[in-house]
Parts: C-alpha cells; sequence; structure tokens
C-alpha cells in the first residue's frame, strides 16, 4: 500500500466514513425508500448471529421478509434467531450453519438449499480478517478462503435459484479499504512476503468488487451490487482491530448505521433503479478507485481471478457430488 493511498484514504475515511459521515449523508436520503412491506420475500444472509448480518436481518424481518441466517456457530446462532423473533414479531427466521471457509460445504449446502426453499435476495455479509497467515483443512488461507472462495461458490451455486424470481438480486458487504488495494492475482493466498491481515481482508474486499462486475455483466436478471457500510462499531472490528477501535470508538458509526445501505439495497424499488455491478456508499454508487491511485486491474488479471475460483471451486464440487 503506497503512503499517497493510505494518507488519501484515512483523510476520505475521516469525513465519510464516520457516524458523522452517515449522519451528513443521511440527511439526503429519501424515507420513503425504506417504507416497503416484502412479505413472502426470501432472504439469505451469511454471518447473521451479530453486528451488520443480525442489523439486517432484524431490519428486514420487520418488513415481512423471510429470513434465512446462515451462521457458523449453533448457539450463538439461535440467540440470534430468538432475539430477531422477539424485536420483529416474525417467526419466519430459519437457522442455517454453515462454515463459509469449507468450500465442499458451502457446494452441499447450496445444492440443499435450492431444492427445499425459493430466493429472492442473497446477502453476502459473512467475512473474516485473520491477523496471521492460516490456513483452512483444504490448504486455502483463511482469509481468501471465507471472504472470496466461499462468496464466489455460494453465489455461483444460488444464481439457478435466484433467476428463478422476480425481482432478484445479491448484495455483498464490501469495504473501503479496498480502496488501498489493486488486485494482485500473483499471490492471491499471501504467500510471499510478510503476511498483514488487514491488507489480506483489504485485497479480499477489492476481490469482491471485481466478482460483483463479472455477475453483474453474466447475469442481467438478477441485479447485483456491493458496498461500504463505514466504520462501524462491531464486534470483529473490535476482535480483529482493537488499536483502530481504541482510537476510533467514538467515531464508530453504530450496527445499524452501517446496515443501513445493504437493507436498502435488498428491499428498496429506488436501489434497482441504478445499473447492476456498482459499489454503493451511504445509498449511492461510488467510484471503485482513489484518484490517483493506480489500482485499475487489467482485464487479463482480473480473467486470471475469475478462472482461478473457477478451478479451484470446481474441484470441491466434484468431491462433493461424489459423495
Amino acid at each position: 500500500m503506497s503512503l499517497y493511498r493510505n494518507t488519501v484514504w484515512f483523510v476520505k475515511g475521516m469525513r465519510e466514513y464516520t457516524k458523522g459521515g452517515y449522519e451528513a449523508a443521511s440527511k439526503h436520503f429519501a424515507a420513503e425508500d425504506l417504507q416497503t412491506d416484502v412479505t413472502g420475500r426470501s432472504y439469505m444472509i451469511t454471518g447473521a448471529n451479530s453486528g451488520l448480518g443480525k442489523a439486517v436481518a432484524q431490519a428486514i424481518a420487520k418488513k415481512g421478509g423471510v429470513i434465512h441466517l446462515v451462521c457458523r456457530n449453533k448457539e450463538r446462532a439461535e440467540e440470534a434467531q430468538k432475539e430477531i423473533i422477539a424485536s420483529s414479531g416474525s417467526q419466519n427466521i430459519l437457522v442455517h450453519l454453515l462454515d463459509i471457509s469449507n468450500p465442499k460445504e458451502v457446494w452441499e449446502f447450496a445444492e440443499r438449499f435450492k431444492t427445499e426453499h425459493r430466493l429472492h435476495v442473497l446477502i453476502n455479509n459473512a467475512g473474516c480478517m485473520v491477523n496471521h497467515r492460516e490456513l483452512t483443512g483444504d490448504g486455502i488461507e483463511k482469509n481468501f478462503a471465507t471472504n472470496v472462495l466461499g462468496t464466489y461458490i455460494l453465489t455461483t451455486a444460488l444464481l439457478p435459484a435466484l433467476e428463478k424470481e422476480d425481482d432478484a438480486r445479491v448484495v455483498t458487504v464490501s469495504s473501503g479499504g479496498m480502496l488501498v488495494q489493486k488486485l494482485n492475482v500473483l499471490d492471491l493466498q499471501f504467500e510471499n512476503g510478510t503476511f498483514d491481515g488487514t491488507m489480506a481482508y483489504a485485497q479480499n474486499k477489492r476481490q469482491q468488487v471485481i466478482l460483483t462486475e463479472h455477475w453483474a455483466k453474466a447475469h442481467p436478471k438478477i441485479h447485483f451490487s456491493v458496498m461500504h457500510p463505514g466504520w462501524a462499531d462491531t464486534p470483529a472490528v473490535r476482535s480483529s482491530m482493537p488499536d483502530f477501535y481504541q482510537k476510533m470508538k467514538n467515531r464508530l458509526r453504530t450496527e445499524e448505521q452501517g446496515a443501513d445501505t445493504v437493507v436498502w439495497l435488498a428491499v428498496s424499488p429506488a436501489a434497482t433503479k441504478h445499473a447492476s455491478g456498482l459499489f454503493f456508499q451511504d445509498r449511492k454508487p461510488v467510484s471503485t478507485h482513489l484518484p490517483l491511485a493506480s489500482t485499475h486491474s487489467s482485464a487479463g488479471d482480473e480473467e486470471t481471478l475469475l478462472q482461478t475460483l473457477q478451478d479451484m471451486s470446481g474441484k470441491f464440487a466434484t468431491a462433493s457430488c461424489n459423495l
């Protein structure tokens, strides 16, 4: 990450990503955008037992949506389910257990889900920031396995279910941190040099933006979007970025403020008036690059990323089908 990118990004963040940035942006929100009833529509939210995912689930449940909480931990998932039912008054809150970092498990879950449920909106919220290089049981770097490969497989596997429905959408929760990263296809699993979990996470989030742009072109029947929630006070931020949290805790957004644009993208008719494949911040599309930051990637590098993910996911799909 260059000093220029770091400096420009931090100045931008202090102005736009904080609680004050949200309050300034929200003055221009149209209240009627979220005055919508989504009864009968089905929403899958990954990483939904806490933080932004839980806040999104609560908000959509109050609007009548059928909520599928996809979580790794059974106890936390069931506790979140109880809280969402209590706060929303809705009983249509279902729990599914899944480790997004396990490719075979993701394939199996998606194939099973398609036979049992309808799906109108997929919200890719689950993510992780592991600060020491760690491999999954399949030998895949943990951040990449969760944030990129798992998200790619789940979305790819569920596309047929989404394409059956009207007004189908996929919303992916990325991060403004991706603005400091240029796609690096030569080291997707961070095997070279000194490992930096924060930069690995930012690289993953850049990859999610590129995937969203690709999906939008390839699947015009579905509306794809990717977004930055701002700097929000969530359990993940507290545990993965303790120094940042201590310095910024009085400026951080609430979970509800961080979740606002996710909810807007998932339920509002206004959201789909924008083109598919865009990057959003506070309910409006924004640039995926900082000025003069040299973070644009070549078509060849983007194709390499897509081909790598296709090849990796295909191996686990085959293994899953052979069980």
